[in-house]
């Protein structure tokens, strides 16, 4: 789960985790988050996924970030957005109307290059970690929006069936993942459906985490 894992994944059009269009969790559940008009969300691993757009079309703004830089050139392409870019900290910054996003290791994102952001959007990002580097990422994803709340999609089916990415994530995981940060609720367990389904059988869910006390 290497960088030039995901680099030849992309340079390969092995993208089944793009869906073309926005998540059917996000729009039927985006809104538990209860965030105002304007709010900014964080999308990490944010690829060149539709749902940039449809949380644009909500009147939100947008934060991302992605390794690899065709995948955002595409974004902005497919929002008619011409980008001023700029590099940080050897990160490179696209951004435009209501949008900003990295191009690099999400683990060399700090929290000054994010800036502030009201919620976090996690579709595709701890779901493509194996399990060794989990705790990492919600480590360094807090220090980047501390206890921010999130909207959490993962998956549930047999490992042993299928090897990831997206990897398995049952709810016993992301409880521990999180126990000690935020309230968590299931807000729906579906079956697994897309090109995801033709490889394994199993549960997507989506979940609300919420900090402690904020509920």
């Amino acid at each position: 789960m290497d960088k030039r894992f995901w680099q030849t994944r992309w340079q390969e059009g092995k993208i089944a985790f793009h869906e073309g269009v926005p998540n059917r969790h996000l729009v039927r559940h985006f809104m538990a988050l209860s965030l105002s008009a304007g709010s900014r969300v964080f999308v990490p691993f944010c690829g060149k996924t539709a749902d940039l757009d449809w949380l644009l079309s909500q009147g939100y703004g947008v934060s991302g970030i992605e390794l690899n830089q065709d995948a955002v050139g595409e974004v902005f392409e497919r929002l008619a957005l011409t980008p001023d870019v700029a590099r940080f900290r050897g990160l490179t910054r696209f951004s435009g109307k209501g949008i900003v996003i990295w191009v690099g290791d999400f683990f060399e994102l700090s929290a000054l290059d994010l800036g502030s952001v009201d919620a976090v959007y996690d579709r595709a990002a701890l779901v493509a970690l194996p399990a060794q580097m989990r705790t990492k990422y919600v480590r360094h994803l807090q220090s980047l929006c501390p206890s921010v709340p999130q909207l959490l999609v993962s998956y549930d089916y047999d490992q042993d069936k299928m090897e990831g990415p997206p990897f398995s994530l049952p709810e016993d995981h992301v409880r521990s993942l999180y126990k000690d940060i935020y309230e968590i609720e299931n807000l729906a367990s579906v079956d697994i459906y897309g090109p995801l389904a033709e490889r394994c059988s199993g549960r997507e869910e989506s979940w609300i985490l919420r900090s402690i006390g904020q509920s």
